[in-house]
């Protein structure tokens, strides 16, 4: 990742559902990416014989929150298929990768979901009154890990 004063935009990002070379694979037009994160938890923990009065910080594991992934409804069914399979028993967990572009659209940094699974698909709303909205699908992951790679 280049060094530069000015931020990057958030506008510009690429989304690819799949591991590199599997034919099926989504590399998606979405609108939205939030939920990016990773926490680790920690455990405390004293000896008895210890100088200070106080506990220590352990880390133990780490989790990574929800993703969530928005896009306007294309006719596509790869990702409510990936949620079916998954629902009836056929799990198949992907890399998932966020780039993030420059205003060139060069890749900057790329965060790296490792084993994603779909959790939750909320279709549109769909509302007669209104006008010129576009239906919007979501689709929320879970990740057994995030990596950020600068490019």
């Amino acid at each position: 990742m280049a060094e530069r004063d000015n931020p990057y935009g958030a506008f510009n990002f690429m989304v690819n559902l799949g591991d590199s070379g599997v034919e099926n694979q989504i590399v998606g037009g979405f609108s939205d990416v939030s939920g990016l994160g990773n926490e680790i938890k920690y455990s405390e923990y004293r000896n008895g014989n210890d100088m200070e009065n106080h506990v220590r910080k352990v880390p133990n594991i780490n989790t990574v929150d929800d993703v969530s992934l928005k896009r306007g409804v294309i006719g596509d069914l790869r990702l409510f298929t990936w949620l079916k399979n998954t629902r009836e028993g056929d799990a198949q967990p992907q890399t998932v990768t966020i780039t993030l572009l420059d205003e060139g659209r060069h890749a900057v940094c790329k965060w790296v979901l490792q084993r994603a699974q779909p959790k939750k698909w909320v279709g549109p709303t769909l509302a007669a009154k209104g006008g010129g909205e576009v239906a919007v699908e979501e689709l929320q992951l879970v990740a057994e890990r995030i990596d950020f790679v600068a490019s």
